[in-house]
């Protein structure tokens, strides 16, 4: 079987559906201000903030993801580890 061929005959699992490509499209736009954000999340994919980003963490470590817009989710995985990284300095600092 050719590569072309294989490539044809992946099932529909082997994509991101379209909720998830949507949410990786939405997060490629820039922002001002989160509340302006936050009000399009929920216009555009009837979700709250906080389930949208659930939605969205768990896109950031799917290789699915990955293939799909690589810069992307590369970049909001260093992102996310800055943020993490924060606030572990910011609790450290607490104790």
């Amino acid at each position: 079987m050719s590569t072309q061929a294989q490539n044809d005959a992946r099932t529909t699992t082997d994509r991101l559906d379209e909720l998830s490509a949507a949410i990786l499209d939405f997060e490629n736009r820039t922002w001002r201000e989160q509340s302006v954000k936050d009000e399009a999340i929920r216009n555009t994919f009837s979700l709250s903030p906080a389930r949208y980003y659930q939605l969205l963490g768990a896109l950031l470590e799917s290789p699915l993801a990955v293939a799909y817009d690589p810069l992307l989710v590369n970049r909001l995985r260093r992102l996310h580890d800055r943020r993490l990284a924060r606030r572990d300095a910011r609790a450290r600092r607490s104790l």
